[in-house]
């Protein structure tokens, strides 16, 4: 029995031992996800693992973040005047009036003494493909990308010769240049003259004439294109944040459509999974209250981290190391607030959510040795099992052969 005992004890021993290997580290527990002590190392688990910037959230970086908000139509275009003075464009129709001081002119005839003014209209005419308008005795006029005065004073000095003190006045009649479209989920669809319904509009004025949004503030976007340049902004923070309801210049086309903002939260919150903004923004205090806080037996409140990509210069004001990212445009950036401080709440207020962030709550260190316990525990057990079992096998081997050596 001796024998038994002695081969038993080395059997449970290496079972320990090869078990307390085999996890150490509790590199093989099951965990939602990364290791608090992992992320704050700073550097991917994988040698081909992608690299990221760790930034601590304290004031100085949640300046830096408000200094570096998206700053949407104003910052893309930065032009603040209001719309230049229209110019014609090769399509438009206009009308040509022509004044003469006194009759018998080049275009009053002498018995024209009773006409109640001393003028001619003509035709109206739309600008040619190269661009012209046809005036009597002036021959062609340059009319496309060219300002009504501009075409007047051209009419005139190619008159002035011949007729009586002549004055012109040059209107357009039907604009199909120089046009502002609104379109997508407005309740009127609109493509207007920008002069014709009244210069100075903004970009609120132009979605108003498409008879407003259909949607949510907080779920409609504003998209501007001009000039071959694109620019995105909630609707609300044009609302909101008046520097963005800039002016409309001709040849604009706004975009509106709906999209929920979205942030995901994993990890020990009380409630993982992506959730809707359901408002223009919010901050990371109120998206941790979304997803239900943090799970009060599970959670380490000094492993609260945000996932998100910045702008290589924004990146590099925070402390990260670039070279690191030889080329790229955005820096992968997890930030790390410490919600067991009291004053990290307050910060977290001061951060806002931006579509696409993910939230992750790391457990608490007792918690995974809770686990590898538990984990060990049924190891053992199992252990024991096996051992009695061998236990079993070595008396009934003995027996065995005690019977036959009484034979």
């Amino acid at each position: 029995m001796g024998v038994v005992l002695r081969f038993g004890g080395s059997f449970f021993k290496s079972a320990v031992l090869c078990l307390l290997i085999a996890c150490g580290g509790c590199s093989e527990m099951p965990t939602t996800g990364p290791y608090s002590w992992d992320v704050k190392a700073g550097q991917p688990l994988e040698p081909d693992g992608l690299p990221y910037g760790l930034v601590r959230l304290n004031p100085e970086a949640v300046a830096i973040l408000h200094e570096y908000e998206p700053r949407g139509l104003a910052g893309a275009f930065t032009d603040k005047r209001p719309p230049s003075e229209i110019k014609f464009g090769i399509g438009d129709t206009v009308s040509v009036t022509i004044f003469e001081a006194a009759a018998g002119g080049l275009f009053i005839p002498a018995e024209a003494g009773v006409r109640p003014g001393n003028y001619v209209t003509l035709p109206d005419q739309a600008i040619d493909n190269n661009g012209n308008i046809t005036v009597p005795y002036a021959g062609l006029v340059k009319a496309a990308g060219r300002t009504a005065v501009e075409v007047q004073n051209d009419i005139i000095s190619r008159i002035r010769n011949r007729a009586i003190e002549p004055q012109a006045v040059v209107a357009v009649t039907q604009q199909r240049t120089s046009l502002v479209s609104v379109l997508g989920e407005v309740n009127a669809p609109t493509r207007y003259a920008a002069a014709a319904t009244g210069a100075g509009d903004r970009i609120l004025d132009a979605i108003t004439r498409a008879g407003g949004i259909k949607g949510q503030g907080f779920e409609s976007w504003v998209m501007l294109e001009r000039g071959g340049r694109r620019a995105t902004v909630p609707f609300e923070n044009l609302v909101m944040s008046p520097a963005n309801n800039i002016y409309v210049q001709p040849g604009d086309r706004i975009y509106v459509y709906r999209e929920q903002q979205k942030f995901i939260a994993l990890g020990a919150t009380g409630q993982s999974g992506e959730f809707n903004f359901d408002a223009w923004r919010i901050n990371l205090a109120e998206a941790v209250g979304k997803a239900g806080g943090l799970i009060d037996n599970q959670a380490d409140p000094d492993a609260v981290f945000m996932y998100r990509a910045e702008p290589r210069d924004v990146a590099e004001r925070l402390g990260v190391d670039v070279s690191k990212f030889p080329g790229a445009a955005t820096i992968p950036v997890i930030f790390s607030i410490n919600f067991r401080d009291p004053g990290g709440f307050f910060l977290a207020t001061k951060v806002q959510m931006r579509n696409g962030d993910i939230i992750f709550v790391s457990n608490a260190r007792s918690v995974e040795v809770t686990k590898f316990l538990q984990y060990l525990r049924v190891i053992l057990a199992t252990t024991s099992d096996t051992i009695n079992t061998v236990n079993d096998g070595v008396i009934l081997r003995n027996n065995i052969r005690n019977s036959t050596s009484v034979r």
